[in-house]
C-alpha cells in the first residue's frame, strides 16, 4: 500500500512538472535591466516575452512591454501595432513613441548605441509593442503549417487571444484604461481589433478589457482614398501652390489616383504635382528622402534602420532580450 501511495505521488509530481514545463515553454517573460549599446541600467522597466496563441499555441507572439514611468497603477495601457504588414514593433519602440532610440553615428562593427528619448509616450502610459503577424520580428510558428501570414481578420483573432492571455498574466492592468494604437498598414487592423474587443467584452468567459478608444498615425485605409487625400495635405503643408491646388480640385474633381485617360487637363496637373513633391519624404516631410542601404549617410533619418538591423541581429542583444532560438 505504501509503495502504491508513493508511486501515485511520484506520478502526480511528474504530471505537475510536465505542466509547469510546458507552460514555461509556451509563455515566457523576462524583466530586462540592461541592453547592449545602452550605457548603464535602463531608466525604465522593460519586459520581453512570448505568448502562445492559436491551435495548440503553436504561434508564439513576441512582445516588448514598457511600464509607465508616471503612475502605472492608473495610467492608460496601450497596445501598439506596427504596419507593413510585417514590420517589427521595434520600429515603434525605437523610432516613434518609445523611451529609447538609436544614436546616429557611423557603424563601426560593434553593437550600435542606444540613447534615451525625451518624448516617450511611456512617461504617461504603459505600452505593449507586439510583433505581429507571425513571422514578424521575433514572433514565429512552431510548425510550417501556421508560419504564413493569416488574413487581417485571422490576425485580429490572434491578437485578441494574445491580449486576454497577457492581461491574465498582468492582472494589475485589467482596470487601467486600454487603447489600441498603430500606424501605416495597422490602419487596416486596429479598427477591426477594436470591434473584436468590444464584441468580446460581452461574451463569456474572460474578464472584459477596459477599452476606451484607439489612435492611428498615418494609417492605411484604401489606396485610392489615401492617395487622393495627399493633394489637400500637400497644399496644407505649403508643398504646392494655391493655384495648382485650386486647378486640380476644379479639373480633377477630387480624383487624382485613377484619372480618366480622357481628362488630359487633370493628367497634366497630376504630372506637375508629382514634379513638385518628387523629392519630398511624405512619411516625414521635414527630413530629406534617403535610400535605405548600408551606404546611407548617418545624418539621414533612415540610417537608424541600418543601425537597428545590426543591433537586432547581434547575438548579445538577442540573448539580452531572451529571444528563442528556433528552427521550423
Amino acid at each position: 500500500m505504501a509503495n502504491d501511495y508513493a508511486f501515485s505521488i511520484q506520478k502526480l509530481l511528474l504530471v505537475f512538472l510536465l505542466i509547469i514545463s510546458c507552460h514555461n515553454a509556451v509563455d515566457s517573460a523576462s524583466i530586462i535591466k540592461y541592453l547592449p549599446g545602452f550605457e548603464g541600467p535602463l531608466p525604465f522597466e522593460l519586459e520581453t516575452g512570448y505568448i502562445g496563441v492559436g491551435e495548440e499555441e503553436q504561434v508564439q507572439l513576441f512582445y516588448y512591454f514598457v511600464k509607465s514611468e508616471g503612475n502605472p497603477e492608473e495610467d492608460p495601457l496601450l497596445l501598439w501595432l506596427s504596419g507593413g504588414p510585417g514590420c517589427s514593433s521595434i520600429s515603434g519602440l525605437l523610432y516613434e513613441n518609445g523611451p529609447m532610440t538609436m544614436k546616429l553615428e557611423v557603424y563601426n562593427g560593434t553593437v550600435p548605441s542606444l540613447v534615451s528619448t525625451t518624448y516617450s509616450w511611456t512617461k504617461i502610459s504603459s505600452i505593449i509593442y507586439l510583433d505581429q503577424p507571425v513571422g514578424t520580428g521575433f514572433s514565429y510558428s512552431k510548425t510550417q503549417k501556421l508560419a504564413s501570414k493569416p488574413s487581417d481578420l485571422g490576425e485580429v483573432k490572434r491578437i485578441h487571444e494574445f491580449l486576454h492571455k497577457w492581461l491574465n498574466k498582468h492582472q494589475e492592468f485589467l482596470s487601467n484604461p486600454f487603447y489600441v494604437g498603430g500606424d501605416s498598414y495597422s490602419g487596416m487592423v486596429v479598427p477591426a481589433l477594436v470591434e473584436e474587443i468590444s464584441k468580446g467584452n460581452y461574451v463569456c468567459c474572460n474578464p472584459p478589457i477596459n477599452l476606451q478608444g484607439y489612435v492611428l498615425g498615418n494609417p492605411s485605409t484604401e489606396v485610392a482614398f489615401d492617395y487622393n487625400h495627399r493633394i489637400p495635405y500637400a497644399h496644407g503643408m505649403a508643398l504646392i501652390s494655391d493655384e495648382l491646388y485650386e486647378s486640380m480640385k476644379r479639373i480633377c474633381k477630387g480624383e487624382y489616383e485613377t484619372v480618366d485617360p480622357s481628362n488630359t487637363g487633370c493628367l497634366k496637373l497630376v504630372e506637375e504635382y508629382n514634379k513638385c513633391v518628387d523629392r519630398i519624404n511624405f512619411a516625414l516631410i521635414l527630413t530629406p528622402p534617403c535610400e535605405e542601404s548600408e551606404d546611407t549617410l548617418p545624418d539621414c533619418y533612415t540610417y537608424r534602420y541600418v543601425l537597428t538591423a545590426y543591433w537586432t541581429n547581434d547575438e548579445t542583444v538577442r540573448k539580452a532580450l531572451q529571444i528563442h532560438k528556433v528552427r521550423v
